[in-house]
């Protein structure tokens, strides 16, 4: 028998979705702004070689990338309980979410820094540029500027990512999209709305990210 396609009953829970989406979106933006940062922090100390934390690094690195997401996930919202840490899902959504995009921005940025020539922070010094001045407008802002695609498909990478979320039962789009076909079984509809609410979201956020590096980056490219 032909399939009957009927999205009503998907329409019908549109501010479900919306809902989701933005859930989704307040995950990514508060993951991106705590996983960047210690990307940077991770990216200095990697590629300056500050001991002993380049090695900590080094390993926290390679076990994050070496690790499903999923997992990750899992350890911290029933393995942190079973230490005595209490989290909520929001709470353990978030943190894995740093903790990932973290370890990848780590390298990302590692690789912006070594790029940046010597000659560089030899001429900061003479201009008599303080290490804070320096830092920011000599290294920072320069390597951040070489591997802002790299770091802006990662973000995205760690939001499309954040549909595993809904197995802890964190309430973004994907787990209303579970709960609307659970209901309807019209999961054929359901997906392909959501799909495209999350390609919708992919580019919004790229946009954003090619606006931001144009707006503060371009010039220190």
């Amino acid at each position: 028998m032909a399939y009957h396609f009927d999205f009503s009953p998907v329409l019908a829970n549109t501010d479900l979705l919306l809902k989701g989406a933005l859930f989704t979106l307040e995950l990514t933006a508060v993951g991106t702004l705590l996983g960047v940062s210690l990307g940077v922090l991770g990216g200095v100390v990697r590629a300056w070689k500050i001991k002993p934390f380049a090695g900590i690094f080094g390993v926290y690195v390679e076990l994050i990338r070496n690790t499903p997401f999923l997992v990750q996930l899992f350890f911290i919202f029933f393995g942190l309980p079973s230490l005595g840490v209490q989290i909520s899902e929001w709470q353990a959504a978030v943190l894995a979410m740093v903790v990932n995009l973290g370890a990848y921005s780590t390298e990302i940025i590692r690789a912006g820094i070594q790029a940046i020539p010597c000659g560089q922070l030899e001429a900061a010094a003479a201009l008599a540029m303080s290490r804070a001045e320096a830092f920011r407008h000599v290294v920072l802002v320069p390597a951040l500027g070489k591997v802002w695609p790299a770091l802006s498909s990662q973000i995205i990478i760690v939001m499309l990512g954040s549909a595993v979320c809904s197995q802890i039962a964190t309430q973004e789009l994907s787990f209303y999209a579970n709960f609307i076909q659970s209901r309807n079984f019209r999961a054929f509809e359901t997906y392909v709305l959501t799909t495209l609410i999350y390609l919708a979201m992919s580019m919004l956020i790229r946009a954003l990210l090619n606006w931001a590096g144009r707006r503060y980056l371009a010039r220190s490219r």
